[in-house]
């Protein structure tokens, strides 16, 4: 057991020896490492039987071991070439993004502090069990589940596992849970349950289920199996056709493969994973990283994005908004907790006398005040709460208001005693000397336990006034706390029963405010046919207030929003109908998620704690945040965003669509193709061309057109529209919405134009085998450009050079001696150059009508 002695950071509780050395290891072996989600690390042979069972792979394995069998190994090779290539880059972009998120697991391996044998120790998180006592301080993380025996002052943040916002104050006799953080004070507790056993380890047990297919994986399984069909089809017709024409099986055999071979668009597997790829690499610029590939494609087909709010919608971190005092209101500006900022009244500047009440307010919520902010630098960008979030708001508060710095008022007026708040009184009071020689008595609290005669020296209508904009301020989702001082002339006894006679001066409402790009976010979504749905563990109002505030439902609602609580006491809800969860617990995540998936929706679930990660990994798309999400979070998602911004989000939505949109592209297109060429064969011999194209020569046309042509399509830029239209229906397949009647007419269309060509050719005693190979090369090119949605982008520079490169390997076909041989062709001269050209011409035109035609249609 690695333990280290450690004397930093006394509790200076009576807590006993603690476990003895032996007894911490015989317990360690009994109840196992202190993990509850231990990085999983997936055999590179997994991995790559993984990408080998696609279908549509499976179906390339299946035509390169029969072009092996019949001594075909240059098609052999091209064939095993695709497949590797699209094996590797998957495999390659699964154990990248696996290693970026365990490079973020590092930052977060934490200690604790345990008493063993009468001493303290800072051991190894893994490696705390049941029996020790923990050693909690500021900053702490706490180790295992469990009860507190000693507490002074201890606020804990729980948001991890319970998604609330606001720390919660914690005392001798109740628990502390695993995960959580203590912002405040100091404590000791008896761990109770490690591991498995803990909070965090139930809340993982509920990960532990098999993933479905994504939309992408489901929609190419079934076309893949489509293809495999037709693919056998076609080999066993050609192959009995020849027979029965008293062919040598053997050129049947390679004709029927090759036209096998056509029918499938063997590079689509490359097209989606350099289409995925292209779309990971993208996404990690832009602060989302990507783990597992399909995940990219699965975000252009959300439908539904389930968000939470602590430092997703909002800013998550504590912000004075607003303050009241008998003499006016103001507001504060600012961001966070950095300094900077001003008060203003109905967006004006107050006058000095205007501003004097309100300064001596915060300048005594900021003496009544144990935090602190620490600014920019080792490695933050920002300046941070030390201490409770609530109490660095209102130093950062003071600070905008222009009241001394708390270095300042600490010096000048000096605390020499001080009541710490407690869940009991829910107030604090601290007594300071003043320069003069008076004692001034500074106390903050919930406003039910200042606003009272007790507390305050105040009229009725004062305190009444007081109440009620309190809770107009709590109901707009703002904690709200009340400020009160006085000078005495001295003062010698106990600082509790200095909180009589005092004067109010004011209330302060708080919140985590939203994000200046929340509203404008959400409402991307909703025009991108995206539901925004909240799921919080935060308070009702709070959740409210901040749905109202972001846009995500309009004021008055109230039937919008439902708690964990209501949804437990009537479980037949329909949960599609809420669009404001709160007070939630994990397995209600879940079932938001299940409720919307079960109607056919693609769900994406952002979250950050412990208790998203089930939701997470159920959604058809996790988001974790990367900067402060936890490991549970990380290991669940698909998706880490490590800017922890919702905006992300929408640019990964738009990623996606661009990805389908181009494999769709690339479908319509290389299906067209291969239809076209199965119909010139086909036709060829009825219309006079006894053997339209030998074996060599379609193997040659697919090689060119569905190679790095079809692979240059899957890098295409998104269309103009692609955020502008609603999601694809979930159960839509891959060839629907037109597109099978698209893919029809352009094969119907490349088809004519080739056997013109070759009718034509030998009209005008040209070789016109060879002129009909050069055609329907050059049509299926001629589509390739006719598709593009941005015809003229200088995006993707890779669609027209590899055009070009193709045209011009078609023409060597023609003139390379050696290539001659193979491909048995000859020199076609101007005469046949111009007829395929003619053909490339046509087709371009036709898919250019098409395109245009077919987007009308679609968005009318």
């Amino acid at each position: 057991m690695t333990i280290r002695t450690t004397a930093t950071r006394p509790v200076g509780f009576p807590t006993g020896p603690g476990l003895t050395l032996a007894e911490a290891e015989r317990r360690l072996a009994q109840h196992g490492r202190n993990e509850v989600a231990p990085p999983r690390s997936t055999p590179l042979h997994r991995r790559v039987l993984a990408q080998l069972r696609d279908p549509l792979i499976m179906v390339l394995l299946g035509a390169m071991l029969l072009t092996i069998a019949i001594g075909d190994h240059p098609d052999a090779v091209v064939i095993g070439l695709v497949v590797v290539f699209n094996t590797t880059v998957g495999v390659a972009q699964e154990v990248r993004a696996d290693h970026a998120v365990a490079a973020l697991s590092a930052l977060s391996a934490p200690h604790a502090r345990v008493l063993r044998e009468g001493t303290p120790h800072e051991v190894p998180a893994a490696l705390v069990v049941p029996g020790d006592v923990l050693l909690l301080g500021e900053g702490d993380i706490v180790a295992a589940d469990a009860d507190l025996t000693e507490a002074s002052a201890l606020l804990v943040d729980e948001s991890m596992l319970t998604g609330e916002s606001e720390p919660v104050d914690k005392t001798a006799d109740d628990t502390v849970s695993a995960g959580t953080v203590v912002v405040r004070g100091r404590g000791a507790a008896t761990a109770t349950a490690t591991g498995p056993a803990s909070a965090l380890g139930r809340i993982a047990a509920l990960l532990d289920t098999g993933r479905d297919l994504t939309p992408l994986q489901g929609r190419l399984a079934s076309l893949g199996r489509i293809l495999a069909a037709v693919t056998i089809a076609l080999c066993v017709l050609f192959f009995a056709l020849g027979l029965a024409r008293g062919l040598p099986w053997s050129t049947m055999a390679v004709t029927a493969i090759s036209l096998a071979v056509a029918a499938v668009p063997e590079s689509l597997p490359a097209v989606v994973t350099l289409a995925l790829a292209l779309g990971a690499r993208r996404m990690a610029a832009r602060n989302a990283l990507v783990r597992r590939l399909p995940a990219v494609e699965t975000l252009g087909s959300v439908s539904i994005l389930a968000t939470d709010k602590t430092g997703t919608l909002t800013e998550g971190r504590m912000v004075v908004q607003h303050l009241w005092t008998p003499s006016g209101t103001a507001d504060v500006t600012g961001s966070g907790y950095e300094p900077l900022g001003s008060l203003t009244r109905e967006g004006q500047p107050l006058a000095a006398d205007q501003l004097r009440p309100l300064q001596e307010l915060l300048t005594t919520a900021a003496l009544c005040n144990d935090a602190g902010l620490r600014p920019p630098g080792r490695g933050s960008e920002m300046w941070a709460a030390v201490g409770d979030p609530m109490e660095a708001a209102l130093l950062a508060a003071a600070a905008r208001a222009g009241c001394p710095d708390q270095a300042a008022l600490h010096r000048d007026c000096p605390r020499f005693a001080e009541a710490p708040f407690d869940s009991l009184r829910r107030r604090m009071t601290t007594l300071h000397h003043l320069p003069d020689g008076n004692v001034l008595v500074c106390l903050k609290g919930a406003p039910e336990a200042v606003l009272t005669t007790a507390v305050l020296a105040a009229p009725q209508e004062l305190l009444d006034g007081a109440r009620r904009q309190a809770a107009l301020l709590a109901a707009q989702g703002f904690r709200v706390l009340a400020v009160a001082g006085t000078e005495r002339l001295v003062w010698d006894r106990p600082a509790p029963e200095a909180e009589h006679g005092l004067s109010l001066l004011g209330l302060v409402a708080i919140s985590d405010p939203p994000k200046a790009s929340a509203a404008t976010t959400l409402e991307a979504c909703r025009a991108a046919g995206i539901t925004p749905v909240l799921i919080t563990g935060d308070h009702p109002a709070t959740a409210r207030a901040i749905a109202v505030r972001t846009g995500l439902v309009e004021d008055g609602s109230a039937s919008e929003v439902i708690t964990g609580p209501e949804l437990a006491a009537a479980p037949d809800t329909d949960l599609t109908r809420i669009r404001v969860f709160a007070r939630t617990d994990p397995q209600q995540k879940l079932d938001v998620v299940r409720a919307w998936r079960a109607r056919g929706a693609v769900t994406a679930m952002t979250g950050d704690g412990v208790n998203d990660g089930p939701a997470l990994h159920q959604a058809d798309i996790g988001v974790a945040m990367g900067a402060r999400g936890t490991e549970v979070a990380r290991q669940a998602a698909d998706l880490v965003l490590t800017d922890d911004e919702l905006s992300t989000v929408v640019k990964a939505v738009e990623e996606g669509r661009r990805v389908y949109d181009n494999i769709r592209r690339f479908l319509v297109y290389a299906m067209a193709g291969g239809a076209a060429e199965i119909l010139v064969m086909l036709a060829g011999p009825v219309l006079g061309l006894a053997l339209p194209l030998r074996a060599g020569q379609i193997l040659w046309i697919n090689l060119l057109t569905h190679g790095l042509t079809g692979v240059a399509m899957g890098a295409e830029p998104a269309t103009p529209q692609a955020m502008r239209r609603p999601p694809r229906p979930p159960g839509q397949h891959i060839l629907a919405a037109g597109v099978w009647q698209r893919l029809l007419v352009l094969a119907a269309v490349v088809t004519t134009l080739s056997l013109a060509a070759g009718i034509a050719a030998r009209a005008m005693d040209l070789p016109w085998q060879s002129v009909l190979f050069l055609a329907l090369l050059a049509a299926q090119l001629g589509v390739a450009l006719g598709m593009r949605a941005r015809l003229l982008t200088r995006q993707n520079l890779f669609l027209p050079a590899s055009v070009a490169a193709s045209a011009l390997l078609a023409t060597a076909a023609l003139y390379v001696p050696a290539l001659q041989s193979l491909l048995d062709t000859e020199p076609v001269g101007w005469s046949g150059a111009g007829l395929a050209a003619a053909a490339g011409l046509g087709a371009f035109i036709a898919a250019r009508i098409l395109r245009g035609a077919f987007h009308r249609k679609a968005r009318s």
